[in-house]
């Protein structure tokens, strides 16, 4: 079951998108959560960034309102004013401080929120979440609801969930994401919010929402680009009953890996959703001469579009690679590179092995997912970065949507 003890959702037609579909969502804790956050990295960023940043220095948070279709970014003061109006507005329905709601946008660039558009909409979403009087078929209940509402060119809701054992009391993870193009490394394009009923101090929490990010959404790429809007949202409310988590004990530790784990799941499902996507991709460097050298290396392939249309063409063009990796500003030594797709090696000292390995190599490349491995051979650090291919749809969708 996606729903969790503590938190309600739901999500309304609102007319923001000028489409008939789900496009305003709200998250509501019973009671004020410990929180975290980790945003976009772009110099350039979005009101409701710049207000989130600002709110999470409380530690606290008992709402998120979310929406799509207009990423209120490069708005200005206006922009900023107009995502205090719409919060104050979600906080006064539901009787909290503003302090207490986080928001969240995506969508076209350059856009400012419809303040009468989330007037109109907020007490049919209040209604909806209470399950109430003005209800109606332009609403949804529960967190999958606010799942498709975030979508953009999404082309399936992202979900996840975790059960677990803390201290012999049941506990939960549930999470939901958006992101299908402008993905990026170092904070990807793209909303994800993760709920537990688990007990957990802030700083705690930030702890771990920054490691588990690390190692899930800032190793994807699409097409490496990145927006002003990237959020990630932590909210931990302690309904299950779970005794408070200390740093270092074995409760920390499980409940960080099932976070690690749910937040790997998610990225995963961004990347095999990427606009126009056909192949899920693991690149792995391995033998660089420190951490540093076999991320740049690793994320330098991953993006090029060179080696990105290859895959799509299910073409072993493993020249794309070593060229890629030879403006990586990785240290090494040309002669000694080995590059293998999944475990049919392609290049042994930096030289092909000809046609009938370029042959078994294809093979691999026709399916749907599979891992470049580039051995350096200057070192013992490595590092992967998923990525996805470039097809002729990228290019349509983008061409189409603006933004």
């Amino acid at each position: 079951m996606f729903e969790i003890q503590g938190f309600r959702a739901a999500a309304v037609k609102s007319g923001i998108r000028g489409k008939d579909r789900l496009d305003l969502g709200l998250i509501v804790s019973d009671i004020p959560a410990s929180a975290a956050g980790v945003f976009t990295t772009n110099r350039v960023k979005a009101a409701p960034v710049l207000l989130g940043r600002e709110r999470l220095q409380g530690g606290r948070v008992q709402a998120i309102l979310v929406n799509s279709g207009i990423a209120n970014a490069c708005t200005g003061a206006v922009g900023l004013r107009q995502a205090r109006i719409c919060g104050a507005m979600a906080a006064d329905a539901l009787g909290i401080s503003p302090e207490l709601v986080q928001l969240s946008s995506t969508g076209v660039i350059g856009m400012a929120l419809d303040v009468e558009g989330f007037r109109r909409a907020i007490p049919r979403l209040i209604a909806a979440l209470n399950g109430g009087a003005g209800a109606d078929d332009k609403a949804a209940l529960g967190l999958k609801a606010v799942a498709r509402a975030i979508m953009t060119t999404d082309l399936v809701p992202k979900t996840a969930v975790r059960n677990l054992s803390l201290d012999g009391v049941a506990v939960k993870i549930a999470a939901l994401a958006k992101g299908s193009g402008m993905i990026m490394p170092d904070m990807a394009t793209m909303l994800c919010f993760i709920l537990t009923d688990a007990a957990v101090k802030p700083e705690l929490l930030r702890r771990m929402l920054r490691s588990a990010v690390a190692a899930s959404f800032n190793r994807i790429t699409v097409d490496g680009d990145t927006s002003p809007n990237d959020t990630v949202l932590l909210l931990a409310n302690g309904r299950s009953g779970a005794p408070l988590l200390a740093a270092g004990s074995p409760a920390q530790i499980v409940f960080q890996q099932h976070l690690d784990d749910l937040c790997r799941d998610l990225a995963r499902q961004v990347v095999r959703d990427g606009e126009g996507a056909t192949k899920l991709v693991t690149v792995r460097v391995e033998g660089a001469t420190n951490q540093a050298e076999a991320d740049r290396a690793a994320r330098t392939i991953a993006n090029s579009s060179l080696v990105k249309t290859a895959f799509f063409g299910e073409d072993a063009n493993w020249g794309r690679i070593i060229s890629a990796l030879g403006r990586s500003g990785a240290v090494f030594n040309p002669e000694a590179v080995g590059i293998a797709f999944n475990d049919v090696v392609m290049v042994q000292n930096g030289v092909g092995l000809g046609a009938a390995a370029e042959k078994r190599a294809t093979e691999v490349l026709r399916g749907q997912e599979f891992t470049v491995t580039v051995n350096l051979r200057a070192g013992g650090a490595a590092a992967e970065c998923l990525t996805c291919d470039f097809s002729f749809d990228y290019v349509r969708i983008n061409a189409a949507y603006r933004s």
